[in-house]
């Protein structure tokens, strides 16, 4: 029987929750104990009551979750204090984005616990099914984010994505063919935006070819991206190296060659950012500006939307927290290759090849590390 703990997520603007009462309703049904934080479910209109109704129990604070959960289940990276929890014997599954944080990274090792990160458990395709919901959501969202932030008293240029009869669209630029930027230049398309979006990936350009129709597919060269963004009213930046630091693909002086008021998403900003000028932001101040151009790098975008967002998170994630509580984590790990490939640390050790290589550490491989 394995001890699963879900406690309010305490990220700023984060009303997400790690699990739903259908994935209580399934731990509980095979013998677990599910412990949820008092109103970790409110954030996405999920009362305690519901928890309660299908097994859980509700305890009163964050500590009494971390004290007795043998697994805890989150949806962000955790804060210094939920670091500062963390036990040898215990395990952390959740997004982590270490690549980009030192800090965390560092914190996690000294804890000695198992983590998990959500964003680099890949599936038999070389897939990344935990990442892929909420990187649904986000591109849906980016689009709509740039459209609001592309308003004059936003900041933006003062363009109507989708124009009007006689009066042409705006232009928006997607950088990345993965999940984001799919979804992105769907919604941009739907909108009745001008779209191109832009890959290194031939095959992948291919495939966009034929699912997207109304938009453009475009090598991602340096050259031909340097040329799109000067005449773009809205970029989306939305690259992905598995596990690592996202690579710029606007530096600061590219900026003057951009619009005036022109906007900049950036979704790679869990990862560091794929704008030079890019820093995080929250739901509550989420634009800046920088040499006159709009930047959009909310570090949490489907917080926005919680409702849909969790329930969409526990879809994917439920099968792997019920591997862990019925087998336990080393089993669980040793039992699935790409599970495995989303282990960060484990007793003091950093198991991530990238994240090392980003932050100049020393890494031991992940089945060894088990060992």
């Amino acid at each position: 029987m394995t001890v699963v703990g879900v406690p309010t997520e305490i990220k700023v603007d984060e009303h997400r929750v790690g699990l739903t009462p259908s994935g209580v309703r399934e731990l509980t049904g095979r013998g677990h104990t599910v412990l949820v934080q008092e109103g970790a479910g409110a954030g996405s209109s999920i009362p305690d009551a519901d928890f309660v109704a299908q097994g859980a129990t509700i305890v009163a604070d964050a500590d009494a979750v971390f004290a007795q959960a043998d697994l805890v289940v989150k949806v962000k990276e955790p804060q210094p204090v939920e670091v500062a929890r963390l036990r040898p014997d215990q395990t952390l599954f959740t997004y982590l984005h270490l690549a980009p944080d030192a800090q965390l990274t560092k914190g996690l090792i000294d804890s000695g616990a198992t983590t998990i990160a959500y964003e680099t458990v890949t599936d038999a395709r070389g897939r990344l099914p935990l990442l892929a919901p909420m990187s649904e959501v986000a591109g849906k969202l980016a689009t709509q984010a740039g459209a609001y932030a592309l308003h004059k008293y936003s900041g933006g240029r003062g363009i109507l994505l989708g124009g009007v009869a006689g009066v042409a669209a705006a232009k928006v630029v997607v950088i990345g063919g993965g999940v984001v930027g799919t979804n992105a230049a769907r919604v941009a398309v739907g909108m009745g935006a001008d779209v191109a979006i832009y890959d290194r990936n031939i095959d992948r350009l291919r495939e966009l070819e034929q699912t997207l129709s109304g938009v453009d597919t475009c090598f991602a060269s340096t050259l031909d991206v340097e040329q799109a963004i000067g005449d773009a009213d809205l970029i989306i930046g939305a690259v992905l190296v598995h596990g690592a630091k996202a690579p710029y693909v606007i530096r600061r002086d590219q900026l003057a060659q951009l619009k005036p008021g022109a906007v900049l998403v950036d979704v790679s900003i869990d990862q560091g950012g794929c704008f030079e000028t890019s820093r995080p932001t929250t739901h509550r101040e989420p634009t800046y500006e920088v040499d006159g151009i709009v930047h959009y790098c909310v570090a949490n975008m489907p917080g926005a939307v919680p409702i849909t967002s969790t329930r969409a998170l526990t879809n994917a994630t439920l099968p792997y927290v019920l591997q862990l509580a019925d087998l336990g984590v080393r089993d669980a790990l040793r039992a699935d290759p790409g599970f495995l490939d989303g282990l960060a640390t484990v007793g003091g050790r950093l198991t991530s090849e990238p994240v090392a290589l980003d932050q100049g550490l020393e890494f031991t491989p992940p089945a060894e590390a088990l060992a």
